[in-house]
């Protein structure tokens, strides 16, 4: 690991200011992901700036009857908050699929959107990667990528996004708060992470030398019926193969409102807007989930070895609606 200075902040506009003065400067957060990529010599920071002790650790409630979850909240927290539980609780179901109890008590919710994929070329400094180094080759394309991506793929990389949280809030609409050298901002977390397109290396809207400050969660009642489901290759700690976050409201036999969300399909989370269309005002059972998968999927192209998503992420959407269906109907 190269070695690197340390240095605390002690206010938003300061850290940002520390950012903005020297670009080979990283804020450190829970540093579950951070870490891992100094170690293996993807990231090599001259300096870290420490936000931890930033007053960014609330979950508060909105005056529109939202949530307002700060960028320094820990996963744990976050997944144990009550009325994150109560009021979306696929969201706490999907931090708390996605790490270790050890990890989520670092890990927080901003550096939690801004990880890096897990993608093994991406991992390996040895090898081409057009996200590490832009222009030299994506060799997943035709090398291993039994879980890469079967949308919004290009020619230039095939890597998944690996968050669990990011899926759920994306079927909620999301807002990324952030603070720049500019002042404040924000970005819909539907246009927070870039099209991969040829500038894969490109991630997110995040300003350079950004902070993200809180995410915002607009009031949705059909949030309170919703499940986070996570599939992967062995029972804990692993990153998904495919995930669904769903949010549905039925009411007389035919859906009124719903969310799905997929995850470890796409370089970002992927919402499923064309499946919404299909599902809303139309008769709930499971010959309508199915269709409202397919028309999603109509545009997956996989690749050789990572077609089984597309059955995988159909599957779900099916059962996973059928369950909340269900539990509306008792």
């Amino acid at each position: 690991m190269r070695e690197f200075d340390y240095q605390r902040a002690s206010d938003v506009a300061g850290a940002v200011a520390l950012l903005g003065a020297d670009p080979d400067t990283r804020f450190l957060g829970g540093g579950t992901n951070l870490v891992d990529l100094m170690k293996s010599g993807v990231e090599r920071p001259a300096r870290l700036v420490d936000i931890r002790e930033l007053p960014l650790d609330e979950i508060e409630p909105t005056p529109d009857g939202g949530l307002r979850i700060g960028a320094t909240v820990t996963n744990g927290d976050l997944a144990a908050h009550p009325e994150i539980r109560r009021r979306y609780p696929a969201l706490a179901q999907a931090v708390l699929a996605g790490a270790s109890g050890q990890l989520r008590n670092m890990a927080t919710v901003g550096g939690n959107l801004l990880q890096r994929t897990r993608c093994g070329y991406f991992t390996d400094v040895t090898k081409p990667c057009n996200k590490r180094v832009p222009g030299s080759g994506c060799p997943a394309i035709e090398g291993e990528h039994h879980n890469h991506a079967i949308l919004g793929a290009s020619g230039h990389c095939v890597a998944v996004h690996p968050s669990d949280m990011a899926v759920a809030l994306a079927a909620f609409d999301a807002v990324v708060h952030f603070h720049a050298a500019d002042g404040p901002g924000q970005s819909p977390l539907a246009d927070f992470y870039l099209p991969v397109g040829d500038t894969p290396h490109r991630e997110t809207a995040l300003p350079p030398g950004a902070l993200i400050t809180h995410v915002t969660l607009p009031p949705a009642p059909v949030a309170a019926r919703s499940r986070y489901r996570k599939v992967r290759e062995r029972a804990s700690y692993a990153f998904a193969i495919g995930s669904l976050a769903a949010a549905l409201d039925v009411r007389d036999g035919v859906v009124q409102d719903a969310r799905l969300a997929f995850g470890a399909v796409a370089s970002r989370p992927w919402r499923a807007g064309a499946a919404e269309r299909v599902l809303i005002g139309a008769p709930a059972d499971a010959g309508t989930y199915a269709a409202a998968a397919d028309a999603e999927l109509a545009a997956a192209r996989p690749l050789p070895h990572n077609g089984y998503k597309v059955e995988l992420i159909r599957n779900l959407v099916v059962a996973v609606l059928s369950e909340l269906a269900e539990e509306a109907a008792r």
